[in-house]
């Protein structure tokens, strides 16, 4: 597992020697070059830091009184698995620094020691850093699906919405992507992760819609030690497995009741405990929430916290949906059409011009996530060289419109749209949301109309 910061974020170092001289000094040397320290005295108080909050650089004694500072190793790498652990000791030999790196350690500083030789090692723990962030970038983008023509876009709203991503990513502030079903918030978490310099592997989505409170807590924050003794941190809720990454809440409107107050803290102090645990502990990571749905009404009808909507609304992306973006239709398509037929090893040189006027005349309640389908079938099915009107789904082959001059009904109009957004859509869900109603009003719609 990769470290859990930026190279642009200090050292969080934590220095257990049971001499306060060497505390003091170390202290002194690593603030010095703008890194966090923390020091302890015990084998105890030191298990009981690493325990609450993760380290990047360990100095460790090997003498603590009458416990061998080696026996630490593992079990602080079991909680801080990217942490490079030096080992320091007055009796150096040879055998010593086999021990130390047979148990994980990176790196040996005999006693007595210069402050040159404290910076040199831990300007080596930040190159170390940094070779395995760009390793893991790297790895990170070869395995990735190619996900560019996601924000592919000459759409103002859209490009506002991206030039915004793009500048808060180095930031730790939290932020909150609204939009429709299938619009890609997801994918734009994802991007804001990749743009932020944070650990490339450090990032877990989860979706908050649940039917258990207690599945949504353990998934989040883990279970107690005593629950899961021999689980690595990574099975030990997200939280603990992107720490120096970004945590994505996938759909906080539908968090339960009883696990809000623990988000609140989670994003007020960057603090939580174990499910079991009372064990606080502190929590390196950046929030990206979505939804789909207006939080200030949910907080209003008191399905929300207001102080949930108040930690999680500080910045707001808005990704405006599909139908609002024609002129990205083409772009999106043609996209989607070359991606597809690499795939599928299938050559198609593009669409029939009444084929992309239907795809540009559709309202795409599905967002990019309905394009992408309707395409990739369509490559399939095409068994020529371009895609016509025949390799469409029927909703899209949308009949002529009224003529202008014909009057109709309020109520047969209203009939009318709502049977052409259910048959686009993917989900009673989906049709309701690009219809800007809720669930049970359009169910209740369908009744009417006998749907």
């Amino acid at each position: 597992m990769p470290l859990p910061a930026s190279t642009a974020r200090p050292l969080r170092v934590l220095v257990i020697d049971d001499e306060a001289n060497i505390r003091v000094t170390l202290g002194l040397c690593l603030e010095a070059e703008g890194h966090e320290v923390c020091t302890c005295a015990t084998a105890g108080e030191a298990l009981a830091t690493v325990a609450r909050q993760a380290c990047d650089l360990v100095f460790l004694d090997v003498r603590l009184g009458t416990a061998n500072g080696l026996d630490l190793i593992p079990r602080i790498l079991a909680e801080s698995p990217w942490a490079k652990v030096v080992v320091i000791t007055a009796s150096a030999s040879a055998e010593t620094a086999i021990a130390a790196m047979d148990r994980g350690a990176a790196d040996y500083l005999p006693k007595p020691f210069t402050p040159a030789q404290v910076q040199l090692v831990t300007r080596k723990a930040v190159e170390q850093r940094q070779l395995e962030l760009r390793l893991g970038s790297m790895a990170r983008t070869a395995d990735a699906p190619d996900g560019a023509e996601e924000f592919t876009t000459t759409s103002s709203d859209m490009r506002q919405a991206l030039d915004l991503a793009r500048r808060l990513a180095p930031s730790d502030v939290t932020l909150l992507v609204r939009g429709e079903p299938g619009v890609g918030k997801s994918r734009l978490a994802r991007a804001i992760h990749a743009w932020s310099g944070r650990t490339p592997d450090a990032f877990a989505e989860v979706s908050c819609r649940t039917e258990s409170a207690e599945a949504l807590e353990a998934d989040l924050f883990g279970l107690s030690a005593r629950d899961l003794p021999d689980a690595p941190p990574a099975q030990r809720g997200c939280i603990a497995m992107c720490g120096g990454g970004t945590l994505v809440l996938d759909e906080i409107s539908a968090t339960p009741a009883a696990v809000q107050p623990k988000l609140v803290r989670l994003l007020h102090d960057r603090e939580y405990e174990r499910v079991n645990d009372f064990v606080a502990r502190r929590a390196d990571l950046r929030v990206v929430a979505t939804t789909t749905r207006d939080l200030e009404h949910e907080a209003a009808s008191g399905a929300l916290r207001a102080d949930l909507l108040l930690a999680v609304n500080i910045v707001q992306i808005d990704l405006p949906p599909l139908r609002r973006r024609p002129e990205d239709v083409r772009l999106l398509a043609e996209r989607f059409r070359s991606a597809a037929a690499r795939k599928a090893r299938r050559t198609i040189g593009g669409f029939a011009p009444e084929a992309m006027d239907a795809l540009v005349r559709h309202a795409w309640p599905g967002n990019l996530r309905e394009l992408r389908d309707v395409v990739e079938r369509a490559v399939l099915q095409c068994e020529t060289s371009t895609i016509g009107l025949e390799h469409l789904p029927p909703a899209l082959v949308i009949p002529d419109a009224p003529d202008a001059d014909e009057l109709l009904p309020l109520q047969t109009v209203e009939e009318m749209h709502i049977r052409r957004v259910l048959a686009s859509a993917h989900s009673i869900e989906a049709a309701a949301a690009v219809l800007g109603i809720d669930p049970a009003t359009l169910w209740r719609r369908r009744k009417r109309y006998g749907m």
